[in-house]
């Protein structure tokens, strides 16, 4: 038997529970990986809420759409994986079945990649649904390149810390945005080459300032929102802005003239051929020193109730959360 996070209906962290279900065999083309950590994202309070901005199959389900372990089983036509190889879930695309919350999970081989070597199951846990998310909306999308003048919103959270560090790893000027000055101090020791506290500045002034009055080559939008109209203010003539998030659930001004593009991460995360360039760009960032998550608890599996009630009171200031299993 394997323990599985299950909830039976929506509503808030009570609703969750640990329940003992059998252990499926991989099918062909699957693999089987016996979870060590899963990291949990606000994806997954939306959902055990009610509140996805998507449709969701009517409970019992499970949640989860990150983790890492070790393959313990595998299927019938499968190359390039074998048991006790540490891995990364890259994505989940039916998580209500298979979701990360549990003991074992069975995934198709292509939504799985090694773990990058000097990472603990704690720190791989946390580290693909945060990167994934800003290569693929800066690098994949906005064609980040050298030199870019990148600003970044909600720079404090899992994402947008992720996004600081994958700026630098390719020589872009990360410029963060945060709503409260005292994160400061903490952002430009994430990476930040410069700290817009909105509190206290006005920020296409203080972009402007920043850029030598040329404005941002690159926004990264992750929280969109009627805020986004001050951000269209800030970017360069031929600029992007890359609307990455849903934060904010007020409406979002349509843009004039600007180039704005929405991204999910789902987009790419099931393209197998991203997902490759995504886990060689994470593994040489790991190799290097660049990429790292920032860690805020780990709970255990029995307590991921806790875990979610820690999420959802922001107590874990923009780290990540894991549940060692």
């Amino acid at each position: 038997m394997s323990r599985v996070v299950i909830f039976d209906e929506f509503g808030g962290p009570e609703v969750l529970h640990v329940v003992d279900r059998p252990v499926v065999e991989p099918a062909a083309g699957e693999v089987r990986v016996r979870i060590e950590a899963f990291a949990v994202n606000p994806l997954d309070l939306m959902v055990r809420s009610g509140r996805a901005p998507f449709p969701v199959p009517p409970a019992p389900a499970r949640l989860g759409i990150e983790g890492a372990g070790v393959i313990d089983a595998v299927g019938p036509e499968v190359a390039g994986f074998q048991v006790g190889d540490p891995v990364i879930i890259a994505a989940v695309p039916d998580a209500n079945e298979r979701g990360s919350y549990a003991e074992h999970t069975t995934i198709p081989a292509s939504r799985v990649f090694s773990r990058p070597a000097g990472l603990g199951s704690t720190e791989a846990a946390a580290i693909w649904v945060a990167y994934s998310t800003a290569y693929g909306a800066l690098i994949e999308k906005a064609g980040m390149r050298p030199g870019d003048q990148v600003l970044i919103t909600a720079a404090s959270g899992g994402v947008g810390r992720a996004a600081l560090q994958v700026a630098n790893q390719i020589g872009a000027v990360p410029i963060a945005v945060t709503r409260d000055s005292a994160k400061k101090d903490e952002l430009l020791a994430a990476g930040a080459a410069a700290v817009i506290a909105t509190d206290q500045e006005d920020i296409v002034e203080a972009v402007l300032r920043h850029t030598a009055g040329t404005g941002a080559d690159i926004v990264l939008d992750l929280v969109t929102g009627p805020g986004q109209a001050e951000l269209l203010k800030a970017i360069r003539p031929g600029g992007t802005l890359i609307a990455a998030g849903f934060l904010d659930s007020r409406p979002t001004p349509a843009p004039k003239d600007e180039t704005v593009i929405g991204y999910q991460s789902f987009e790419h995360t099931l393209d197998p051929v991203v997902v490759r360039r995504m886990a060689a760009f994470l593994a040489a960032g790991v190799r290097l020193g660049a990429l790292r998550p920032a860690i805020d608890r780990a709970f255990a599996i029995e307590d991921v109730a806790e875990a979610h009630r820690h999420l959802e009171k922001g107590l874990n200031a923009g780290k990540k959360i894991v549940v060692t299993v």
